[in-house]
């Protein structure tokens, strides 16, 4: 059983990249990481679709001078926001969720 204020700072991981797509994360996983595994889980989940996303923009930035990199920008994009809100709709639930199609780097 996850805590409330566990839910709610995990689902914090998420809204805030809205807004401070690095740091926001950051902060709260250095808080937090030693108190709660759920957090923790959210924030390494997090870090780990964020150096995805920025592998597939840079493919996507190259692949533009062939001219299919801008509508795989955009699908990337679309693909971003998706999963970000339903992230964090699965973490104020209390569940742990595995973003589809990225690379784990962080354990």
């Amino acid at each position: 059983m996850v805590h409330s204020e566990d839910k709610i700072w995990a689902g914090a991981v998420y809204l805030s990249s809205f807004v401070f797509v690095l740091f926001g994360p950051l902060v709260i996983w250095l808080l937090k990481r030693k108190d709660s595994d759920f957090v923790d889980y959210h924030c390494k989940e997090y870090f780990n679709f964020l150096i995805s996303y920025t592998i597939y923009w840079l493919v996507a930035f190259i692949l533009a001078f062939v001219g299919i990199g801008i509508i795989l920008a955009w699908a990337i994009s679309i693909y971003v926001l998706v999963f970000t809100i339903i992230a964090a709709v699965k973490a104020f639930n209390g569940q742990y969720y595995q973003i589809p199609l990225i690379i784990r780097f962080i354990r």
